[in-house]
């Protein structure tokens, strides 16, 4: 599967991410308000904030989010874990936003460009999101994902972080409320 597509929308251009993008994906990440309900609420710090950027750009599945009106990056996001068996499976996540984007439609657009990419390769899509982080909890329902049964306990800053496993498959996207 590739996993650093350029995919564009109405209002995007979600391209794969550079070293480059460090410094406007910063821009955006410093903000506490981006991460005050995330597992890893600080995420906004540099230091934090580098190590994360780092392993998404190792990752070899990070995209930065470009608004096509500005040409300003705005967020970014991430394609990663990849199976290809049974169908094959991919996770979609590390998923942020400028507030100035929220409520907007962004993350739907955004979504649904990565989503009909996946599903073009793959029978599911997972998304792992931290159980109190309610913003995205439904923001994923919003479009259609379903939480499992699954979940996973990490750790960080010696505090337990849950989270949860949402998924969206080729029928249910084929019909939920991104089609």
């Amino acid at each position: 599967m590739d996993r650093q597509p350029t995919l564009e929308t109405e209002r995007l251009l979600i391209r794969p991410m550079a070293e480059d993008d460090r410094e406007a994906l910063f821009a955006v990440a410093s903000d506490p308000m981006v991460w005050e309900q995330h597992p890893i609420h600080d995420r906004w710090r540099r230091e934090v904030f580098d190590r994360f950027f780092d392993e998404c750009l190792a990752s070899g599945g990070g995209l930065a989010v470009v608004r096509k009106d500005t040409g300003r990056v705005v967020g970014a996001s991430r394609y990663d874990g990849y199976d290809p068996e049974e169908g094959g499976v991919v996770e979609i996540g590390w998923t942020y936003l400028e507030r100035a984007c929220w409520g907007k439609g962004i993350n739907t657009e955004m979504k649904r460009a990565m989503l009909a990419h996946a599903l073009a390769q793959v029978a599911v899509v997972e998304f792992r999101v931290g159980d109190t982080n309610y913003r995205s909890r439904n923001a994923l329902e919003a479009i259609g994902a379903e939480r499992t049964r699954r979940y996973e306990v990490d750790r960080y800053q010696g505090k337990r972080v849950v989270h949860l496993v949402y998924e969206i498959t080729g029928e249910s996207f084929a019909s939920g409320p991104l089609a």
